[in-house]
């Protein structure tokens, strides 16, 4: 009887040690959810590499902003930066991105195909996603002792140039098509000239890094090659913060205009329970605050109000749009970038 009554208080002890396990899940639950009930929520953004001092920041702005509406929630925010298309893969291949943050809407697709982000992933947010734009240009160094003003200056012979691989970088991507459309522009849409001209250009690329930040490393760091083809908003990060009075901004005459959406990976954040605070941190991308710190740091803002009001940081440049002038980025990619596709003929056939 001893023992039945030992097994008895035993029995009622672990039902209520699950009992009070399951409450304790189902309050942490609730408190995703949005209740009072007080949580902590991780967030992971997985992002293209040259925007790691932008969100190294943002973050801690929208925590500050989250916590004044939701003070009972404590929210913590991990970073993920390297090659666009690394990181793209990285998510596809089970890295547990809540949000990503990328630099063209193909590494995005991608993870659409994977059934990790909703198909209407455009239409959750304004401006099609896109809550800031950049385009590319050069980084020369102190003087610009090469005379470099345009693309056809990178032909040249005596003129070594750094580049993120197009295979690997979203910026290298955008860099080829910039080259490809300058080009088409020059030569009156005739391929054979262009594909000359990108050809001769591709040559002069001493190192093809992995990512953007990489080849700023190589060029800055490194101390090789005469020209790097960057971002705006790193060229301009380098020269008036990083290394004053070390590097210039050159623009180019016709250049690609860049454009950095950003979505929720839907799959993940549904398991979490973290779908609402990964979707408020997007959109505050698009508060005054976020794009304002993103003028500052020479990404060119959606608001107008705002990018006018920082108009001296950024001069008036004639851009094209990659789909305008090439088509959709499956087009793109299929054409320029697949194994054995046009960059490969060009950049291999030296």
């Amino acid at each position: 009887m001893k023992f039945a009554k030992s097994f008895t208080i035993a029995a009622l002890s672990l039902a209520s040690l699950f009992s009070i396990s399951a409450c304790s899940n189902a309050d942490s639950k609730t408190a995703n959810a949005g209740s009072t009930v007080a949580d902590r929520i991780e967030l992971l953004n997985v992002s293209y590499d040259v925007s790691r001092d932008f969100y190294k920041q943002f973050n801690e702005l929208f925590i500050e902003h989250y916590k004044t509406s939701n003070p009972n929630i404590t929210v913590s925010i991990k970073q993920s930066h390297g090659g666009s298309s690394k990181q793209a893969l990285s998510v596809a291949n089970g890295l547990t991105a809540d949000v990503v943050t990328m630099n063209q809407n193909s590494d995005i697709e991608l993870l659409v195909t994977k059934g990790l982000i909703e198909n209407n992933w455009q239409d959750k947010l304004d401006n099609k996603a896109v809550p800031f734009t950049s385009s590319t240009v050069f980084l020369v160094r102190k003087g610009n002792p090469k005379a470099i003003k345009d693309w056809a200056d990178l032909t040249r012979q005596d003129v070594q140039i750094i580049l993120p691989s197009p295979k690997t970088s979203g910026n290298g991507r955008y860099a080829f098509l910039a080259a490809y459309g300058y080009g088409l522009h020059t030569f009156n849409n005739d391929t054979a000239q262009t594909d000359a001209f990108v050809k001769t250009l591709l040559g002069n690329v001493a190192i093809f890094d992995g990512g953007a930040r990489a080849a700023t490393t190589t060029f800055t760091q490194r101390g090789i090659g005469d020209v790097l083809i960057t971002p705006e908003n790193e060229a301009n990060h380098i020269a008036h913060q990083l290394n004053q009075g070390e590097f210039e901004v050159v623009y180019p005459s016709y250049t690609v205009a860049t454009e950095n959406p950003v979505a929720v990976v839907d799959r993940v954040t549904a398991k979490k329970g973290s779908e609402k605070v990964a979707h408020d941190y997007l959109a505050y991308l698009y508060s005054d605050a976020g794009q304002e710190l993103a003028a500052q740091l020479y990404l060119r803002p959606s608001n107008p109000n705002i990018l006018a009001k920082y108009q001296d940081r950024f001069p008036a440049i004639t851009t094209f749009l990659v789909n305008d002038v090439f088509g959709s980025w499956d087009d793109v990619m299929t054409t320029y970038f697949a194994d054995g596709a046009k960059f490969d003929q060009l950049a291999l056939q030296k």
